[in-house]
């Protein structure tokens, strides 16, 4: 069994020049599963969120020098991740010029196509509901229903009150719950 290595050790050895490399592989270790999972309940494909997921951690590693402790790291590390998500969502739209429920259709198309997402039917059956929500409501439920992040920690990320987060995932639970009942 290996005991999880702190952040605070990760930052420490991620300040000194001869230990960089080391504390970088433990930071990909400890969270690059993770972070790859965030980003791939939103972008739905599985290559997509493989590309963004190596734009985060470059991001990562110039930037993690200059990290200010007073956040924790994976809020740090979710925030880069859900801003990247965001921008390849919006750019996206605007490469194929189509609206929103075009992307909702697009991502559903892929869902369907993927050998990543064979659960049993009722785990399709969410990520299908999953990706008619709107952007926030999805991202606030899969931080919640997903990556059991606290709605403190989900402010942190998305920078929004925690009342608003919890509306959002009220919302998208009762979203959800419509999408489940009407395909049933």
């Amino acid at each position: 069994m290996s005991v999880e290595v702190k952040d605070e050790e990760i930052l420490s050895k991620f300040q000194d020049e001869r230990t960089r490399n080391e504390a970088f592989n433990m930071l990909l270790k400890k969270y690059q599963q993770k972070v790859y999972w965030h980003i791939r309940r939103m972008v739905i494909d599985h290559d997509d969120a493989d590309d963004l997921v190596q734009d985060v951690f470059i991001k990562v590693w110039k930037n993690l020098a200059g990290f200010r402790s007073d956040a924790q790291l994976y809020t740090w590390l979710y925030r880069i991740a859900t801003n990247e998500c965001i921008t390849f969502l919006n750019k996206k739209k605007q490469k194929n010029n189509i609206s929103l429920d075009d992307v909702v259709y697009e991502l559903a198309d892929t869902l369907a196509d993927s050998t990543y997402f064979n659960g049993d039917l009722a785990q399709r059956k969410l990520q299908e509901a999953l990706v008619t929500l709107p952007e926030k409501q999805r991202l606030v439920f899969n931080m919640k229903y997903y990556d059991d992040m606290k709605y403190e920690e989900m402010s942190e990320v998305l920078g929004t009150s925690v009342g608003a987060l919890k509306a959002s995932f009220h919302l998208a639970v009762k979203k959800i719950e419509a999408f489940l009942l009407a395909t049933d």
